[in-house]
């Protein structure tokens, strides 16, 4: 569960594969079933394609339904099964119900990527209880009801996968981002705890965390600040310490994965 620190470029095309890759890479996943929530764009949608690439039949979630239609189309017109499916993760009921029709249209689900999330970058002393309760809501109890809504489906099959994405931040801290980081540092102990409860089953449960990646919020976020991008990026690819990034004065930051969040721990970035 040890932690990706770096600037992961996903445009235009991040995998050679989705683009004509070879006859065992379209077969490893085929006629697999795959939920990834927070699809609709960025990480979450480099997933799904990525997934479909390799045969998987997604279901793209997200509560953004135009965006998850989006993507849902873009993975049909390679010839892969697609379904756009609105699910706000902070509802239990809402994740039963996603999970129902995933079902019903693709098959048993045998894959679940858990990576919506939400965040507002500010000191937390300057934060509210309200923000508090919407963070934690999307990304630590989102990951909860999904694994509550699936989790017992795959085992009464005695299969399945899960895999929640976390953030360098819950390792190493992240200024500006206390709430979210102790959220994606549940994440890391819930699911190692979920799986030794589950491995009698035949289910899976890992973690990714992320560094900073490259998607169109990260380069909203960091307006007027790319030279701290490209510092960043020369850096990682020299093998030298990331630069210091420091919280601007100004508004708060608001940013919504599966993009990313603009880098600003004191001793370096964490998605």
């Amino acid at each position: 569960m040890d932690g990706v620190v770096g600037v992961l470029d996903l445009t235009p095309n991040p995998f050679p594969c989705w683009e004509g890759g070879s006859e065992k890479q379209m077969e490893r996943l085929k006629d697999k079933v795959a939920i990834v929530t927070g699809a609709a764009q960025g990480i979450g949608r480099a997933i799904a394609m990525r997934l479909a690439s390799e045969g998987a039949k997604l279901a793209v979630a997200d509560i953004d339904i135009d965006g998850a239609t989006r993507t849902s189309e873009e993975i049909k017109k390679t010839g892969a099964a697609a379904i756009a499916v609105k699910l706000d993760v902070s509802r239990l009921q809402d994740a039963i119900d996603g999970a129902d029709r995933v079902e019903r249209e693709l098959g048993p689900i045998d894959i679940l990527v858990n990576n919506a999330g939400w965040d507002v970058v500010e000191p937390f002393v300057d934060s509210a209880p309200e923000t508090w309760d919407k963070i934690i809501a999307i990304n630590y109890r989102g990951v909860l009801n999904c694994c509550k809504a699936i989790a017992p489906r795959m085992q009464s099959r005695k299969r399945g996968k899960i895999v929640s994405i976390s953030s360098d931040a819950a390792r190493v801290g992240s200024t500006g981002e206390a709430v979210y980081a102790g959220c994606k540092a549940a994440i890391i102990g819930f699911s190692k705890t979920l799986a030794r409860e589950v491995a009698r089953y035949g289910i899976n449960v890992n973690v990714v965390c992320p560094g900073p990646t490259q998607t169109a919020l990260l380069k909203t976020a960091m307006a007027g600040r790319e030279g701290v991008l490209e510092a960043m990026a020369k850096s990682i690819k020299n093998g030298d310490p990331l630069p210091a990034v420091q919280l601007r004065d100004g508004p708060k930051q608001t940013r919504q994965d599966p993009s990313p969040r603009a880098p600003n721990r004191d001793d370096g970035p964490a998605r």
